[in-house]
């Protein structure tokens, strides 16, 4: 598949799209082991750290990348099947604030998120190409079932590397 054009997305998700290699489904694959075996080697104490006041905690981070990935997965199966109903944003701060992700271990963290991510990879790699091109509308802005899968991708690979540079 072809990366996104600029017109596929907003430009929020510029930098995202362009941290992930060309072949994003093989991006997709290897992060559903690569990331888990990351959050492993996490100490299970670190977990509620967070370096910064009003910072959200490691297990924070590590749901709202859970979240994140739900509602994407959700805009890529809707556009995909044409459905042109708009979809609403949602706010993470509310997510993660509405969440208990801080009674959560990272061991069940890592085991969501591979479940997760195993799970719409079947789907992903039954989207046609028509599918793939599919432009719906979510949170005001367009958006193509291949954009959301390079976000997907790109938003794991960013939040792995505020983890090391932040947290770690």
């Amino acid at each position: 598949m072809n990366r996104p054009t600029p017109e596929e997305f907003n430009p929020y998700y510029t930098n995202y799209i362009a941290a992930v290699a060309d072949d994003v489904l093989t991006e997709l694959r290897d992060q559903a082991s690569s990331f888990p075996e990351f959050i492993l080697q996490i100490p299970e104490g670190k977990g509620d750290y967070a370096y910064g006041p009003n910072k959200w905690t490691i297990k924070e981070l590590l749901g709202h990348v859970i979240d994140t990935e739900r509602v994407m997965a959700f805009r890529a199966l809707h556009f995909g099947r044409k459905d042109v109903q708009e979809l609403p944003g949602f706010d993470e701060n509310d997510y993660v604030k509405n969440s208990a992700y801080e009674q959560r271990s990272l061991k069940s963290l890592a085991e969501e998120f591979v479940l997760l991510r195993k799970a719409n990879l079947f789907l992903f790699e039954s989207f046609a190409e028509n599918e793939l091109n599919q432009i719906g509308i979510a949170n005001g802005n367009r958006v193509s079932v291949k954009a959301l899968l390079f976000i997907m991708a790109g938003h794991v690979i960013h939040h792995q590397r505020i983890l090391k540079e932040r947290y770690l």
